[in-house]
């Protein structure tokens, strides 16, 4: 929401907004743009000029504002309803979905544009380093959107993704979250078989061509031309799938395979399997619009990475502190694998806070402590009204594990045990009582 508001505030409109617990990057964003910002939900904040209001699917029945809004008859849409109508029309949209790697993707891939010239505009649920805003109108044609499947509006519970009509869609991967809305993976599914339906048989879709669940999907019905994307070549892959190739210790470096033949290495400054593969997902759909493999390469190697995704906040006396959005096992998983890369001989302490819906309702209670055992040590963070008993993961773990109810207790354990090399790895979605800034100022006083 906060990226579409910039968006409408580029296009010339006068734009304030409200919203509760808004916390950095996305708060400071809006405040540098000049949009004023209402903590809370009261009627008061709406203007009476007011000439359309944007609701976000955070909100329902019984918030002020939006019975205000009703009450008054005021026009009102959602974010995708009116990202639609006001910004991807009559563009080519290059729209990114899939349970992991969204954000990722779609920076890679706006980046690849810009890099090549064609100033495209986005939309994407993080900033990119390489752009400073999670959102521009940018130039015609390209836009760029990280597609996301979650429900729309309290009034509109379509997956938000079937209102962008892309030319271009990647389909990273499938699993089964945001268990609030979605009762099982099928019925996720079907809102990506609905997704497909709305691209062109001119248009492309980009598959992760290892995921069952999204060969399940094509299989459901697919009318566009595919491309897939793969960790290993296979004989049996079609001639124009993609493929990683050798690939160094540290990841830094990689081989790109088209049709299991070598047509580019990167070298670029991120970590981990599922970035590599990001990477080709991303190559794939820039090629789509009209850029080499050869230039996005180029522009991998200047990508700076996205603010939350495995982000440095701050090295203090060598102890290295960073901030990752990771709200699923397979993200904490593949995370903490990426950190393997970069650890040396220094120990990594998982921080998590288990904040997302899904995980407050316990869905991932099984998988998720073998989801940090790539870890040197897990800090806990039992929040209230979780609804369910977060010891119970210490016991499945091999791993040293240890439950706190408070941020203070972390940060006081996390200054006992860190040392010079190590590397803490704090993990959640949401602000987390600004435990970083709070961590590594305790790191400096020590």
């Amino acid at each position: 929401m906060g990226g579409v508001a910039l968006l409408a505030k580029q296009a010339g409109h006068e734009v304030s907004g409200a919203d509760s617990n808004v916390y950095p990057p996305m708060s400071t964003q809006l405040e540098e743009q000049g949009i004023s910002l209402c903590e809370g939900y009261s009627a008061d904040d709406i203007p009476e000029d007011v000439d359309e209001v944007v609701i976000g699917n955070a909100m329902s029945r019984g918030n002020p504002a939006v019975e205000y809004v009703l009450n008054k008859s005021i026009r009102y849409s959602s974010g995708p309803e009116w990202l639609a109508k006001n910004v991807l029309s009559q563009r080519w949209v290059l729209a990114v979905a899939g349970t992991h790697g969204k954000t990722t993707t779609s920076s890679m891939l706006a980046w690849m544009l810009q890099y090549a010239g064609l100033n495209p505009g986005f939309l994407i649920g993080g900033i990119p380093a390489n752009f400073g805003l999670s959102s521009r109108f940018g130039a015609a044609p390209f836009f760029v959107v990280e597609a996301d499947e979650y429900d729309t509006a309290f009034f509109d519970k379509r997956s938000k993704f079937v209102h962008y009509h892309p030319r271009t869609a990647v389909l990273n991967n499938l699993e089964f979250d945001h268990a609030d809305i979605f009762d099982d993976l099928d019925a996720i599914k079907k809102q990506f078989h609905h997704f497909i339906r709305t691209i062109p048989g001119d248009g492309l879709i980009v598959k992760n061509g290892d995921d069952e669940n999204i060969h399940d999907v094509i299989k459901l019905g697919c009318w566009s031309e595919t491309a897939a994307f793969h960790k290993t070549h296979n004989p049996d892959h079609n001639a124009d799938d993609w493929s990683l190739g050798d690939t160094s210790d540290d990841g830094k470096q990689f081989d790109v395979l088209l049709d299991g033949k070598k047509v580019a290495r990167v070298e670029w400054s991120l970590h981990g399997l599922h970035n590599r593969m990001n990477a080709l997902a991303a190559m794939a759909a820039a090629q789509h619009a009209g850029v080499p493999v050869e230039l996005s390469c180029e522009a991998l190697k200047e990508f700076k990475g996205i603010k939350r995704r495995l982000e440095v906040k701050g090295v203090v006396n060598e102890i290295t502190v960073y901030d990752d959005f990771a709200h699923h096992p397979t993200a904490i998983e593949e995370t903490l694998s990426a950190m393997n890369e970069v650890k040396g001989s220094g120990k990594v302490f998982a921080v998590l806070e288990p904040r997302s819906n899904t995980m407050r309702m316990g869905v991932h209670k099984a998988s998720l402590s073998d989801s940090l055992q790539k870890a040197d040590e897990i800090c806990l963070y039992q929040p209230e009204g979780m609804g369910w008993n977060i010891d119970d993961l210490t016991a499945q773990s091999a791993t040293p594990a240890t439950v706190f109810s408070s941020t203070d207790g972390i940060i006081k354990h996390l200054l006992s045990q860190a040392s010079a090399g190590d590397h803490i790895l704090i993990m959640s979605n949401g602000g987390f009582e600004a435990i970083h800034q709070r961590l590594l100022d305790a790191l400096q006083g020590r």
